[in-house]
Parts: structure tokens; sequence; C-alpha cells
């Protein structure tokens, strides 16, 4: 293949990727693959002379999309030179003085403030024009709304998200395939949000790296400054938060960069990389700029560690949406401090790209120095087979394609892998409280074909040796889980019914459940929907899907197996002491004598009382410190002559003065 033909195959593969990474969240190659095309095609354009239209060599990010308001920028932005060498960066900073900082990997936006309030936030967009969005950077957590200073203001930052936050998004987000990938993703779908409200909830913090503007005129007076450090202590004293940067030399860049190398292992916020800049602003502007790249800075991404490695399998990982995930598993390799054995490798598309085959010779290396990646398959034998069998139930699977990629499948709609949640609440603390499996464990464990039903989870001995060697286990992980699922082997019915997923039927519901039928499962078992239909607050809605629940003859073969593995305590309950039978309660407000509301609600619950969510004719009580509110709770309550009372009149009142 010829050089030109060649570029037209980098511009087209380079424009579809970032396409799908940056407009719709998709990843269709690694970083690390992108950054080497990106630097092949530079280096043909160099050879050749030429830069065909559409090059991404000419553009800066992704096109704005339809859905938000454009604008212009008041001064376009480029994208910076970049070097993977320290000794470069020394020698680009001369006998200069200048500012190194973090390379934020977040979304680029552009802030504007006129008399001292913010008027405008626009997105990098394409460089020239992106998009407006000022209501969502209204609810960043850390932007001011009012600053002191009353001239236009113009401040260029990056919007970013924590990976602790990041992961707690994550883990809210039920279907795999739907997660984000990075931060970076999760904050470019959060900043460019229609609704500013999901916006407000993604903690999305705005780190200035550069003052653009700063109107100076007699009613608005600011210090003229001719260094970049000046312009941040500007920026920081009217509310700002300012990248962490280090004032360097030549002298001391090296060690600088070793300190940014360190710290980036514990910083909160994503990075790929360092800029650095001249502190002399009047220098840095009069160098002007390449046809690329403007002269007053320079990007500095970290050079991956790479290792090389073999491949020993690729694990197939089930989801509850049936999505199944491929893991490449290798010999373990040292890589930025800590030992990598596993990396995703996302989809079917990057695993066929890859050329993966057990055996191979890969390296491997850290997105950012955090996420295991691999670059590179130096063997490519290509002969991983995609599974015909879902390996947690056994049922076909097939290749879907979606946004460019393909991804693996199970067909089987009542696989065991489909039905993690209903696992999860089984081993739930207020269920059968197994301490050590959580979702994640349980997803592993279910791939691994070890879990198809509750009984599974009391005889996962058989997979010792399998469960010791797997990441985040050993011995002493392995015998703690065991302890717990042996001590949940005895527990209450209550526990059990609560863990079973009966529609409708939480902890509260069961506790009901079981004192009607005076713990007698084989009461429950056998009751008609007019039996259930008897108990106070259960309803027609939850009668009947106790009922449908317990007729459902696979169902109770399933408990019947359950019911051998466990031993089944009664509580002892005191008649007299069940003073709140037959009442109801709502809770609603601060407490001052409980922790939370749970504490409060388990001290009714003892004494057969009842709790609900929600003030009906048959409320006995709204217990409400604030007696005053205009709550709608409250509200509801006057509107049904029910009594509100306070937290201590309710002990005092019903619980004869318990504390």
């Amino acid at each position: 293949m010829d050089r030109i033909e060649r570029m037209k195959e980098l511009v087209e593969l380079l424009n579809k990727a970032s396409e799908s990474y940056y407009a719709k969240d998709v990843e269709i190659m690694s970083n690390f693959e992108y950054d080497r095309l990106y630097d092949e095609l530079t280096a043909l354009e160099e050879e050749t002379g030429m830069t065909l239209a559409g090059s991404p060599t000419l553009r800066v990010g992704y096109e704005a999309v339809d859905e938000l308001p454009k604008a212009r920028h008041e001064q376009p932005m480029l994208s910076l030179g970049k070097t993977k060498e320290r000794e470069e960066l020394r020698d680009w900073l001369g006998d200069k003085k200048g500012i190194l900082s973090w390379k934020l990997d977040g979304l680029t936006v552009v802030l504007t403030y006129e008399k001292g309030e913010l008027v405008k936030a626009v997105t990098r967009g394409n460089g020239e024009v992106g998009e407006v969005v000022t209501g969502n950077a209204r609810v960043f957590k850390n932007v001011p709304l009012k600053i002191p200073y009353k001239g236009k203001l113009i401040l260029r930052g990056e919007a970013v998200i924590s990976y602790a936050d990041f992961e707690k998004i994550n883990d809210q987000i039920e279907a795999v395939e739907d997660k984000y990938k990075n931060p970076r993703n999760l904050c470019s779908g959060s900043v460019r949000q229609l609704n500013n409200e999901i916006t407000a909830k993604r903690n999305v913090n705005f780190i200035v790296y550069s003052l653009i503007q700063a109107e100076n005129s007699p009613e608005n007076p600011v210090e003229v400054y001719n260094s970049r450090k000046g312009e941040f202590d500007f920026v920081a004293s009217q509310g700002f938060t300012v990248v962490p940067y280090k004032e360097v030399t030549a002298d001391n860049i090296l060690d600088a960069v070793a300190w940014f190398e360190e710290e980036i292992k514990h910083y909160e916020f994503p990075s790929d990389g360092l800029v650095l800049t001249y502190d002399d602003i009047a220098y840095s502007m009069s160098l002007g700029r390449t046809a690329k790249f403007p002269r007053h800075s320079i990007a500095f991404k970290w050079a991956d560690e790479v290792r090389e490695t073999v491949l020993k399998e690729i694990e197939w990982s089930p989801s509850r949406t049936g999505l199944i995930n491929p893991v490449a598993i290798f010999d373990p390799v040292e890589l930025e401090g800590t030992t990598v054995s596993r990396a995703s490798v996302h989809n079917i598309s990057i695993l066929r790209s890859l050329k993966l085959g057990i055996g191979d010779h890969i390296t491997v290396y850290k997105a950012n120095m955090i996420i295991p990646q691999i670059a590179e398959n130096l063997t490519d034998s290509d002969s991983v087979e995609i599974p015909k069998t879902c390996p947690a139930c056994g049922h076909p699977t097939e290749v879907r394609a979606a946004n460019d990629a393909e991804s693996l499948y199970c067909t089987n709609p009542e696989c065991a892998a489909k039905k993690i949640k209903s696992f999860t609440l089984f081993v739930s603390r207020d269920a059968m409280n197994m301490d050590g499996l959580s979702e994640a464990t349980l997803e592993k464990f279910i791939g691994h074909g070890f879990i198809h039903s509750y009984v599974d989870l009391f005889h996962l001995e058989r997979y010792k040796d399998i469960i010791v060697e797997m990441e985040g286990f050993g011995e002493k992980s392995y015998q703690n889980l065991m302890n717990s699922i042996e001590t949940a082997r005895t527990t209450n019915l209550h526990r059990v019914l609560y863990g079973l997923g009966i529609a409708g039927i939480g902890l509260a519901n069961a506790k009901l459940l079981c004192r009607h039928f005076d713990y007698d499962l084989d009461k429950i078992r056998h009751a008609t929907v007019e039996e259930f239909l008897e108990i106070d607050g259960l309803g027609e809605v939850l009668a009947n899907a106790c009922a449908a629940y317990f007729s459902d003859r696979e169902k109770m073969e399933g408990l019947d197996a359950l019911l051998k593995e466990l031993t089944l305590e009664k509580p002892q309950t005191d008649a007299n002491a069940q003073i709140l039978s037959g009442m109801s309660f709502v809770i609603t407000g601060s407490l001052e004598r409980f922790s939370n509301r749970n504490e409060l609600k388990e001290r009714i619950e003892a004494k057969g009382g009842k709790v609900t969510g929600s003030v009906t004719g048959k409320t006995t009580c709204l217990i409400n410190n604030d007696m005053t509110s205009s709550s709608s709770k409250n509200k509801k309550a006057k509107e049904l002559n029910v009594r509100i009372i306070s937290e201590a009149d309710f002990l005092e009142e019903y619980m004869k003065g318990e504390n």
C-alpha cells in the first residue's frame, strides 16, 4: 500500500474512532492504538508534505451535536504539541521559568463572567464552535455563580469527575453495557446533558487552567500580570479552583515531573499527562504559533510503562443484561508499582482487532497509569474462539452489532447471570447476611458457572482451588467467606422470605407474614389469596403476588432444596410486649433519640407495630419533630385528621417512656 492510500485509511479509522469516543461514548479502539495510528499519520504527513481533507491532525475535538445551542469562541482553541520525552521538556524550556501542571482528562469548558455573574459556558467543540452548557455549568460542584470582580472575565478550564464519584455512579447503573468506560466519558455525558438536574447529581468539578481575558477599566481595575502564576493567584482569589502546578526551571523540571508521576497514583481526578507553559506571558505570546499548535505551551504524555507477557486465557464474563464481556488473563507483570494479571478487552470488535490467541505474546500497559489495557499482540495468532454457549447457563450466544461495535450476548432469558439482582438480594444484610459476596463477586462466580441456584451458594467449597487464585481473593478471604456462609445457615424465616424476592414483599411485609402465620412456613405456603388478605396492610396486589409465588411448583422445589441447607429459628415473642399490634405509623423528618429512621422502625416492629411510607386514613399517627412543617406528609395528616406527634411524645405515649 502506498503512503497516500495508507493516509486515507488512517484518516478514516481515526475519525471513526473519534466519533464513537466523543459523540457516542463508545470505545472501538484503545487509547494506545489510537495514539499509535495518530503518530503514524503525523509522520506520513510530514514525509509527504500533504494533509488530507478531514485529517484528525487538523481538528481539535468533536463536532458540536445538534441538541445543544452552539456558540463561537472569542479565541480559537488549539491543540498542543506533545512529547513523551522528559528531556525534551527541559530543552523546550531553556533558560525561562515555566509552569508545570496536570493535563486533565475531562471536557474543556470556557466560562464567561460579566458584572460578577456567570453568563455563558461553552464546551470546546471543534475548537472554534462549541456547545452552550451555561445551565449545566451553574450546577458544577465548585463553580462560583457570583464573584467579586465585576469586569468581563473569561476562563478556560476542565470539567472533571473524580474516580470516587465515577465508581459510585457506575455502581448505580445495572446494565453492564450502559456503564461508563472511564471518568472522561461520564463527564462528557454529564456536562452535555439537556437536563441539568442530572448534571447536578454527577458532582462535576471545574478546574481552571487558563485566564483568557480580564477586562481592565477604571471601573473594574485588575492588576496587569505578566506571569501565569500571577494569573492563577488572581483567579484563585475569585473563588475558583486552579489546576495544581509547580514553578519550574531547567534545573528542577525533571524532579517536578517525577513528583507528578508519583502523585498521579493518588490524584483524585483523571489526568493523561502534564502541560508546560512559559510563566512570562509577554514572551510566550510573542512566539506565535505553528500551522497546528501554539508555541507558548507543550503537552507531556506519560510514556506508558509497557510489559510483555503471555495470554493464558480469555475469561467470558456474563452480566445481568445478557452481555458477555471478554477479559484477558495473562501471566502477572509489574506495572506502575502493582501486579497486573487481567485486562478488559471490552467487546468482540476490539478482541478481533487485536487478533488474540491463547499463548500469544502480548504487551500490556495502564491507560493514564491506572487502567490495565492490552497494547499490542506480538504473535497475532487470531485463534480465540467466540463461545457459542453462555458459560453461566449453557444456552446459545449471539454476536450483536451496535454503535460500530460488536458484542456477545446470551440468548437465554432465564440465564443465572441475568438474575444477579436476585442473588444480590438473597445474600444481603437483611436477608441471609452472607458477608463477602458483593455483587461484583457474585458476577464472577456466576460467570465461572459456580452458582445456578440459591443452594449453590452453600457449596462454594467445591471451587476452593479456583476461588483462592481469583483476583481479590486468597486463603484468608476464602475462609472468611466460608465462615460467613456457615453462619448464614442458621437464620429466621422472615429473612428467608425477604431474600426470596417475592414481588412487593420487603422486610417489613415478610415480618408481617411470619407474625400472622406464627412463623409456620407450611401455613404460608398453603394460604389462599383470601387468607393473605386477612393480613392488615397487605392488600390485594401483594396477596395475589404471595399466592402466585407459593403456587409455583418450580419455585417450591427450589425452596425445599434451600430449606435442607438451613436451620430456621423462631423468634421468641412475648405477647404482652406486642403493645403496638394493629397500629400503623409514619416517620418523617430528622430524629433526635435514634440514629436514623430504620432504628425507630425496628423498635416499632418489635412491639408489633407497622411502619409505612405514606399517611392514610388507617395511620395511627405521624411522627415528626417539626409538627409545624409544611411538608406533604404533614399536610396529608391534617387533611385526614391524623395526629402529628413528636418523637419524645411518641416514646412517652406509645412505648411506655422507653428511650
